[in-house]
């Protein structure tokens, strides 16, 4: 990939981590919200669950667009 491709994926990855992380920390709220009233929080753990996993999956994307990034200028 060139550079100016990189930058524009490390832009959008960069993104997507941001908005992952406001997801993660809202739905940590709803399930506190639904244990706090003693409300089935079942559906809303295993949303939670897929909202860390795929931040986990944002988050090693990023680094590696970084590291692309990083090799491109090495290279240059």
């Amino acid at each position: 990939m060139d550079r100016r491709m990189v930058e524009k994926h490390l832009q959008q990855a960069r993104e997507h981590v941001l908005l992952g992380g406001q997801h993660v920390a809202r739905q940590r709220e709803i399930v506190a919200e639904l244990i706090d009233r003693g409300a089935d929080s079942t559906e809303a753990i295993r949303l939670l669950v897929n909202f860390e996993e795929s931040q986990v999956m944002h988050v090693a994307h990023l680094d590696r667009l970084k590291a692309e990034l990083l090799a491109l200028a090495r290279e240059a």
